[in-house]
């Protein structure tokens, strides 16, 4: 299976003026060729669009200047704009799976850049440093090793000014023994995550920065377009974004390393978060969480490790079965975080019940619930309109 390492790196001044000029070579070959596709009554194939692009529009006066970088991430932008179209193609035919893929955009300067070599473009050095054509020798920051050779190499620089080197490399699935058989986790916004083992783990505060970027978008409003200070205050709001995303990212690895490690079978419930993301209430703190990285964290760890990675439908009514006797006590608000059920007397945590449900189903260990309903029916001493009881309000 294939990985990505990604290193940060710091480069000269003269080799930052070589990469912004690569940046503006790869942008340029992109939007070029997009321009062309549109135009087009039928999409041109990549082989034609290079010829167009690349090689005829180095021989006019006006893209003289793309013959001064390397010609390998030139045409590795007009094959990533080919496969950004077959998964716009895909997604309109019901082909590709998950989220559909939108139609190619235009790049633009302000947003992250990026350049890919392959072993064409790169070569590593023996002393730890990385050769990039026409660009020259840079020494990344090796916080790891690489667990064999690159296939390819990309250069990035994202919105506040930092630089990075994302290797893609080929690794070998790790085999271990786990300490649990199998583990269920219903997720949330104050508690990120509930076990279906009874462990909890909360969610970092974004509170402060997020006020933060807020008051510096105001002032961004305020200042004209294409200023220096407008500018100023641009990387600032990057950079803040950026110190918010780097802290998400480092309790979702530690989290769902964890997890891999100490479980054979991870069971998570498929959630609609474009769905849930609607309620005004909510949305900015389930923006927030990354539940959809979390997922994909966990279930790429588990291709690694050798577990089995689980996911149930969205429409299993985890919430409002209890997970002892599998009574069915139907919807409750989201205020309220304890139930107790008089079909079977125990009084269920809300997060941790939902838990072991979700690890319930996801084995095929679920209650016959239609024959729970029955008996409840004659041996429940609650009004056949009353389900439960609810114990213990308190807000998420």
């Amino acid at each position: 299976m294939k990985a990505r390492y990604q290193y940060r790196i710091y480069p000269t001044d003269q080799q930052r003026q070589s990469l912004a000029q690569l940046f503006g070579c790869v942008r340029v070959a992109w939007n070029d060729a997009l321009a062309l596709c549109k135009q087009s009554e039928r999409k041109p194939k990549s082989a034609e669009l290079q010829k167009i692009v690349i090689t005829q529009a180095k021989q006019s006066e006006e893209r003289a200047w793309l013959s001064d970088v390397s010609v390998v991430p030139l045409q590795q932008s007009v094959a990533d704009l080919e496969t950004a179209f077959k998964n716009f193609f895909d997604s309109c035919k019901g082909k590709r799976k998950g989220r559909k893929a939108g139609y190619p955009k235009f790049k633009k300067r302000t947003n992250n850049q990026s350049a890919r070599f392959t072993l064409r473009g790169f070569s590593m050095k023996e002393d730890g440093g990385v050769y990039l054509a026409k660009i020259g020798i840079v020494n990344p920051i090796w916080s790891r090793s690489l667990p064999s050779e690159p296939s390819s190499v990309t250069v990035i620089k994202d919105c506040a000014n930092r630089y990075f080197l994302s290797f893609v490399v080929e690794v070998q699935p790790i085999q271990s023994e786990a300490k649990n058989p199998s583990i269920g986790i219903d997720l949330g916004i104050q508690t990120f995550a509930v076990m279906s083992n009874g462990e909890k783990t909360e969610s970092p505060s974004y509170k402060k920065p997020y006020q933060k970027v807020r008051k510096l978008q105001r002032k961004l409003a305020r200042q004209p377009k294409d200023s220096k200070r407008r500018n100023i205050t641009r990387i600032r709001i990057a950079k803040l974004h950026n110190r918010i995303a780097d802290t998400r990212k480092d309790f979702l690895h530690k989290l769902s390393t964890k997890i891999v490690n100490e479980n054979q079978v991870i069971i998570l419930e498929d959630l609609n978060v474009s769905g849930m993301v609607k309620n005004r209430k909510l949305s900015r703190g389930i923006s927030q969480q990354g539940w959809r990285e979390f997922r994909t964290l966990c279930e790429a760890k588990s291709e690694k490790f050798g577990r089995e990675f689980k996911v149930i439908s969205r429409w299993e009514p985890t919430s409002q079965v209890c997970s002892d006797c599998g009574f069915k006590w139907g919807k409750i608000d989201l205020s309220i975080r304890s139930v107790l059920c008089l079909s079977c007397g125990t009084e269920q945590d809300r997060d941790e019940n939902a838990a072991r449900n979700i690890v319930q189903v996801g084995m095929g260990n679920r209650h016959d619930s239609k024959r729970t309903q029955r008996e409840s029916k004659t041996t429940s001493v609650a009004s056949p309109c009353e389900a439960s009881r609810i114990t213990a309000p308190d807000r998420r």
